[in-house]
């Protein structure tokens, strides 16, 4: 009986303690579901942004300055700027100088900027512009902007700090790592309408040197970069280009569709260029062959300061056995941006991230770059020698002890791409000689005087012969035109 009775209350305990177990699990689980459905409940979300934004505007000791418009974009900006440093929100003015971006004319100081490391860096002054003239180079950080600290400034305040009406002035605190100093300059801003192809020289000629190899310098991708492009390339056909440096160092990027074209101009049809990955739909895109010229040798020049767009052109034609790739390991943007107008905004719009961009073999572009078949790297020093060769009016910069130093430097990464080009067809040229003169190998040890004027006979035959060809190739070059 009592044996009974102790066996019944052990079951009637475990009972219990099961039932409170239940009722801790449940409630842990409720409190979290609870919690989630909390977190992703639209309305109760909802209510509280309106409670701050009222509070806000009666309690704050300036709320009577601030509409709801102010409140209301500034809750945005901070919303979308939580995502990544490539998405914004566009208030209407931001909207349309994202618009002039695209068609290559805007009012500015003329820099392509981005956040590096916490900084508001440099990545390329745009030529022939106010930054550009006054020796704002690739890698400055803007510490200041009309006095106020840059440090934390979105990329979106930022260009809309730098962007102005033409003949205004802005300035500007500038360190450079090189030097480790910090540099004043005031910029009157000006209708910046730059050309994003060109020559060795900055301008628009395109002829060959003497080993007949081209150079055409892309410094951004915008809406008539591929049609300039191909005017180049066909000026440089007719002058019987052999091979070809595309200089993309410096470019910070720009259209994802004239990053395709340019690369079409390389490849034969149906050969990978891009695919781009995201929650939405998936795309790859190939080339169609119009205009390509699959057998023109090509070097692409990168260093750190090409992106975005120019990772696409050189990832492709490194991925399809296109081009060999010389510099420095590329910048490592390699996200993609939609530009979405909002309804009823009168002209406002996101500009979201929205997928990925990867090279033919499947290989993410974002935060690694791209890597050179050949490693040539600049130290601070030659980068500014570089800069200031280009520059119009460069040697004015520098002081009369370091004119020569800028003269006289030779650029290493465009050297080794000649090399490379160069090095291809003197190979060429010897593999014919050695065709023609294995009878003739055997009298000339009998005779050695004579061996000398044998040899330099011969020497002009094969320099005329690359002149014929190059008469040849003007013909069917001419017949694409």
């Amino acid at each position: 009986m009592l044996q009974t009775k102790a066996a019944g209350k052990i079951v009637h305990g475990a009972v219990l303690g099961l039932l409170l177990l239940n009722l801790a699990i449940g409630a842990k689980v409720y409190s979290e579901s609870d919690a989630n459905s909390a977190a992703n409940d639209p309305h109760a979300n909802l209510d509280l942004f309106v409670n701050v934004l009222e509070r806000i505007r009666h309690d704050y000791v300036d709320g009577g300055e601030l509409t709801y418009e102010d409140l209301v974009h500034g809750a945005l900006r901070g919303m979308i700027g939580m995502l990544d440093p490539h998405s914004e929100f566009m208030p209407p003015v931001r909207y349309s100088n994202i618009m002039d971006d695209a068609e290559g004319k805007f009012g500015g100081v003329g820099v392509h900027i981005n956040i590096q490391d916490g900084y508001l860096t440099v990545l390329a002054p745009m030529e022939d512009t106010p930054a550009y003239e006054a020796g704002v180079m690739s890698g400055d950080r803007i510490v200041r902007i009309e006095g106020k600290n840059a440090r934390n400034i979105s990329m979106p305040e930022a260009i809309d700090k730098l962007r102005g009406k033409p003949g205004s002035k802005v300035k500007m605190t500038l360190f450079r790592p090189s030097t480790r100093k910090d540099i004043e300059v005031t910029l009157k801003r000006a209708l910046i309408k730059v050309a994003t192809v060109k020559d060795i020289n900055n301008e628009r000629k395109f002829t060959v040197d003497e080993n007949k190899i081209g150079y055409v310098r892309l410094t951004q991708f915008g809406e008539s970069t591929a049609g300039d492009l191909e005017e180049a390339l066909r000026k440089l056909e007719v002058e019987g280009m052999k091979g070809l440096v595309l200089d993309l160092r410096h470019n910070p990027g720009g259209l994802l569709e004239q990053a395709i074209r340019v690369s079409e101009k390389f490849l034969a049809k149906g050969e990978p260029i891009v695919t781009t990955e995201g929650r939405r739909e998936n795309e790859k895109r190939e080339s169609s062959g119009r205009n390509a010229r699959p057998e023109l040798p090509v070097v692409v020049l990168v260093n750190r300061f090409s992106a975005s767009a120019s990772e696409i052109v050189a990832g492709c034609l490194k991925d399809n056995d296109r081009a060999r790739i010389v510099g420095e390991k590329t910048f490592g943007k390699g996200s993609v941006q939609r530009i979405l107008p909002i309804n009823g905004q009168h002209g406002a719009a996101l500009r979201l991230t929205t997928a990925k961009y990867y090279t033919p073999s499947h290989e993410v572009i974002h935060g690694k770059g791209i890597k050179p078949h050949h490693e040539v790297k600049l130290s601070r020093e030659e980068e500014e020698l570089l800069f200031l060769q280009r520059t119009p009016g460069g040697l004015k910069m520098v002081s009369d002890d370091r004119r020569e130093a800028v003269e006289k430097f030779t650029d290493p990464q465009l050297a080794k791409a000649v090399e490379l080009l160069t090095g291809k067809k003197q190979l060429q040229a010897k593999a014919e000689p050695k065709e023609e003169k294995p009878a003739e190998k055997p009298e000339p040890k009998e005779t050695p005087k004579k061996e000398s004027k044998p040899e330099k006979k011969p020497e002009p035959k094969p320099d005329d012969k690359p002149k014929d060809e190059a008469k040849e190739k003007d013909g069917p070059d001419d017949k694409p035109e």
